[in-house]
């Protein structure tokens, strides 16, 4: 059963802002709720050929095909291997004048944080596995840490263009 979040809208957002944490490997990673439509149970993909590897395929999420991204394959060129905590979540990214639906497959969802602008730091050039231009920020939490991802850049420009045609597949052959 789909989890939606409800967040503010631009107008309504002040300081702190809310972050949806989740596990990937051994680190944990946030997007803004603001870009998060929903989450739901892993299930089954459809493989589209000649994608990027990082495109897992696509999902039938109540008749429309929603790309699937495999976020370890992306910033560790290992495939996110499916347990009971594993889940896609679904995001809205921003391609060209039109938002897009795309599915992130996650380790596991942790929380809802709220995450004050003074405690984002920016990110490292050095010291991660994955590239800085990825993260929008480091997010403080006490004694740790959360890598906020900048998921438009997570995406390449030949990632995209592979998004929009996924577009024209009628979602009866998903």
């Amino acid at each position: 059963m789909p989890l939606s979040i409800d967040s503010p809208g631009p107008a309504e957002r002040s300081s702190p802002s809310q972050y949806l944490t989740f596990e990937l490997g051994d680190e944990m990673y946030a997007v803004g709720t603001l870009n998060v439509r929903e989450i739901i149970e892993y299930g089954p993909i459809t493989g589209v050929p000649l994608l990027p590897a990082s495109i897992r395929g696509v999902i039938n999420l109540r008749g429309a095909a929603v790309p699937i991204l495999d976020l370890g394959v992306r910033f560790r060129g290992e495939r996110t291997l499916q347990t009971s905590r594993t889940c896609f979540v679904i995001l809205e990214v921003q391609t060209g004048a039109v938002q897009k639906p795309v599915g992130i497959i996650v380790d596991a969802v942790s929380e809802v944080l709220e995450i004050a602008d003074q405690d984002i730091e920016p990110p490292l050039k050095v010291g991660n596995h994955i590239r800085a231009d990825f993260l929008s920020g480091i997010g403080k939490l006490g004694s740790g840490f959360v890598l906020l991802l900048d998921i438009g850049r997570v995406l390449s420009l030949e990632e995209v263009e592979g998004l929009a045609n996924l577009e024209s597949l009628p979602a009866a052959t998903v």
